[in-house]
């Protein structure tokens, strides 16, 4: 097959497709975010009233887990007709069923207004943000990485990573603002559905940048081929063909990713919970602790995009992984300490871990899948990694904090899953590689996995 050549995008071009991608992607991570917040903190007494509050928290994380069970079903949907129709189209839907079902959220009566409905609606409406989820990362990275001008493919992909403690950093600061501006009786009562409701607006806000993004070149380059020669046209069911010839790959993209999404949905999550419940301490300064935590998260995805340019994939991931069980033995022990400042030191080196191995995973699970398989392969790979991380993550955490009421059985789960990660990512990145994006002018267009 003979790739047609693509230029580099024009300037204002890219900077729109890199904002589209990062304000995209923020919005509907802030939407995926303040429901984590809502069922650390208001979704027990408010939908599950008749349980006892351990059980309570322990429900509402049931519910936020079920979004996991949708995403990969969002991502095999979108991903199938992003590899068929095109990336742009499936950003755009993944980005309005996101905002209804975040304001439908917002919208819900509780269990004292309509009972056993309200959870029902609950969880309903938590799938279909988990459908919307599942489609937009595949989507969002795939237009940033296949924009990219030659050897910079990992920054390119880095900002929709960023996206995400974006999303999380606007989230916290909603929730910090209605929290002190309301009381906390008020903000338990009805002051929680604000954050909800206002998603409606910063989906307008992103829905007006995403249409105006031209589709992806290579994608543009596969339907051109398409018309030229009949075998090269896009494949009728690319996950099947992705399972067919790639299903390693996918298996160990989503190991890699199982230590970093579980512990990132710990670090974001579980710990407004733990800082709170179990610490002792006040809301408003674990909503900070974290807010300083996403800020360094979102610093260390662009450096680590950065550096994975200038010296390989692998060199950055590897020792990224290295770096997350190392911190993943340590942060609640230090969390522990119920000290302020210790609190801050573990939540910025969690930070500095998760994005030295979120940063670089764009570009490098884009390198495993052709043009035509890539939306399809990479969501699946991404998702099942999700799934299997951060969808029972805060669940886990909070069942094995009851085994004795102390957290070093969350340690030691913290601590095996970064070290399976960290074995998936040594195979993966050791594994040859026959395609990548489509060639670009200059000499730094052959994928460097092994750095």
């Amino acid at each position: 097959m003979t790739r047609t050549n693509t230029s580099p995008p024009a300037r204002t071009s890219a900077r729109r497709v890199l904002l589209g991608s990062f304000v995209g992607t923020a919005v509907e991570w802030y939407d995926y975010f303040i429901y984590g917040m809502a069922a650390a903190l208001v979704f027990g007494p408010q939908f599950f009233p008749q349980f006892s509050p351990a059980a309570g928290t322990l429900a509402s994380f049931a519910t936020y887990s079920v979004g996991f069970a949708a995403r990969p079903l969002g991502g095999i949907v979108m991903g199938h007709f992003g590899d068929r129709i095109g990336r742009k189209s499936m950003l755009v839907l993944s980005l309005t069923v996101m905002g209804l079902a975040t304001t439908g959220i917002g919208l819900l009566p509780t269990y004292d207004t309509i009972g056993v409905w309200a959870p029902v609606l609950l969880v309903t409406l938590r799938f279909v943000q988990g459908l919307g989820v599942g489609g937009e990362w595949g989507g969002a990275v795939l237009m940033a990485v296949e924009h990219a001008p030659a050897g910079r493919r990992g920054f390119y992909g880095s900002f929709p990573q960023m996206g995400v403690p974006g999303g999380l950093i606007l989230a916290n600061l909603v929730f910090l603002s209605v929290s002190q501006g309301l009381g906390t009786a008020a903000f338990t009562e009805w002051g929680w559905r604000i954050p909800f409701l206002a998603s409606a607006l910063l989906i307008v806000v992103g829905l007006v940048i995403r249409v105006g993004i031209e589709e992806s070149p290579e994608f543009a380059a596969v339907k051109q081929e398409k018309q030229e020669k009949a075998d090269e046209r896009p494949a009728r069911l690319p996950i099947v063909e992705v399972l067919r010839n790639q299903w390693r790959d996918v298996l160990l993209a989503g190991g890699t990713f199982i230590a970093n999404n579980a512990i990132g949905y710990i670090f974001m999550a579980y710990t407004l919970a733990y800082g709170t419940k179990v610490l002792g301490l006040s809301r408003n300064t674990m909503l900070v602790v974290i807010l300083v935590g996403a800020a360094t998260w979102l610093v260390a995805i662009a450096g680590s995009a950065i550096l994975s340019d200038r010296v390989g994939r692998r060199r950055v991931f590897v020792s990224g992984s290295v770096g997350l069980v190392a911190a993943a033995a340590v942060f609640f022990p230090l969390l522990d300490s119920a000290s302020v400042p210790v609190l801050l030191l573990a939540f910025l080196l969690m930070a500095v871990m998760l994005g030295s191995t979120y940063g670089p995973q764009a570009a490098l699970f884009s390198e495993l899948f052709p043009a035509k398989l890539r939306y399809s392969g990479s969501s699946l790979g991404y998702q099942l990694g999700a799934i299997l991380g951060g969808g029972i993550a805060p669940t886990v955490a909070t069942a094995l904090y009851g085994i004795n009421n102390q957290s070093w059985p969350i340690t030691l789960y913290l601590v095996l899953i970064a070290s399976f990660s960290l074995v998936c990512v040594l195979v993966l990145t050791r594994r040859p590689r026959d395609h990548g994006p489509a060639p670009q002018a200059g000499p730094e267009q052959v994928p460097t996995l092994q750095g």
